[in-house]
């Protein structure tokens, strides 16, 4: 009997190079020494530990490969979200920026974490879209740092992620429209009010804060490859919304391992594949309406251009998942042992990963065999504890 039960559709990237090293012109976007240097801020503020990194190693006798890693980000910071280091590092640099600007002084974390600016950083402003794990991000780092936070949701966040971003002292606006929409006015409102975007996608004339987010995504990267020791993994698979962490993953793992790296397959709900649309065209493609989708996180219509840049030659392969995997595969992970808490966007990498072993001609596809050593992200615990029970409880 199938461990888990779900449909797959699968493009094969004609544009990828994984025979190449990682191209120098994508330096400019991420690479090993901006991530060396967001680590050691990072790591200096206050509650820092890396997460674990689990050996699935029932799972992965039971679909028959190598090695599964887990890369748990259930409890960052509390937050329960990997976006706890990306938001939060982006407001870190935007304030640095605007105090040097000011001051004329280098500013350093500890600065910012002990107040002493706070009478500078207290009139500044931080903006943002979400549909609910970067935007907590955004308003814990205001939080830490003593800046105001205004934050728009679209219209089917729920009210216990809105909650969440309101407890740490944002103000939250609903819009009626989806995620895109929430993206676009609260970048025309920060304009209108003299507000600093701190987003997660990027788009023209928007490009430079996205890439200090992503940089904050690679501590993760960092502390797993240490918690692997010796082993390279030979697939990751990696959940996507607008692509800023699965970018992120595949040019630190790109830089790092060179021609040696793993397979990178893209993982995206159904009714929300705008990359692998885009792959298919050749060029970003804008994939309307309502999104709709269990993976409230990956929801999203429109590639983010800095992470088309590194996934149109990294990514080898861009699938999509059903939505009846979601609450089988929480329920999965809840078995395991040691149990793990895996909210309903952690898990699609890891559905995929197990679907497609399932599928012999899938398994061909993507080169799985029971050699394979599989690398995916648990990108948040239960962010909406109400949903995470209902799902669960299925």
């Amino acid at each position: 009997m199938p461990v888990l039960q779900a449909t797959l559709s699968h493009f094969a990237n004609p544009a990828a190079r994984p025979g190449d090293s990682y191209p120098p012109s994508l330096g400019d976007i991420t690479n090993l020494d901006k991530a060396a240097q967001a680590r050691a801020d990072i790591s200096r503020w206050p509650d820092y530990q890396p997460s674990p990194l689990h050996r699935l190693q029932q799972l992965a006798a039971q679909i028959d490969v190598a090695e599964i890693f887990y890369k748990d980000e259930s409890e960052r910071f509390g937050l329960k979200s990997f976006k706890a280091l990306g938001g939060a590092y982006a407001v870190a640099r935007q304030l640095q920026d605007k105090i040097q600007q000011q001051t004329g002084a280098a500013v350093t974390i500890d600065d910012l974490t002990s107040g002493r600016y706070r009478s500078i950083v207290q009139d500044i402003v931080i903006s943002c879209a979400t549909d609910g794990n970067h935007g907590r991000s955004v308003a814990w780092g205001c939080q830490m740092f003593g800046c105001d936070c205004i934050i728009y949701v679209h219209r089917d966040v729920s009210a216990g992620r809105m909650q969440a971003m309101q407890a740490l002292g944002a103000e939250v606006i609903r819009i009626d429209g989806n995620y895109d929409a929430s993206v676009k006015l609260a970048d025309s409102e920060a304009v209108a009010h003299g507000r600093i975007i701190v987003s997660d996608t990027s788009y023209p004339g928007y490009t430079a804060i996205p890439k200090d987010v992503a940089l904050g995504y690679t501590v993760m990267l960092a502390e797993a490859v240490e918690q692997m020791g010796a082993s390279i993994p030979t697939h990751v698979f990696i959940q996507a919304g607008v692509g800023g962490l699965a970018a992120a993953v595949c040019a630190y793992f790109w830089e790092l391992w060179g021609t040696k790296r793993p397979r990178f397959i893209v993982v995206e709900p159904e009714q929300a594949n705008c990359l692998q649309q885009s792959a298919a065209r050749g060029e970003p493609v804008t994939v309307s309406g309502d999104l709709e989708t269990l993976m409230a996180g990956l929801s999203c219509g429109e590639v983010s251009l800095l992470a088309w840049e590194i996934l149109k030659p990294g990514a080898d392969d861009f699938l999509t998942i059903s939505e009846d995997a979601v609450p089988a595969c929480m329920k999965l992970l809840l078995q395991s042992q040691p149990p793990i808490e895996a909210g309903e966007s952690a898990v699609a990498g890891l559905g995929a990963a197990i679907a497609a072993r399932e599928d012999a001609e899938m398994s061909r596809k993507l080169g799985l065999d029971s050699c394979s050593r599989i690398f995916v992200i648990g990108t948040e615990g239960a962010t909406d504890p109400e949903l995470y029970q209902r799902l669960i409880s299925q």
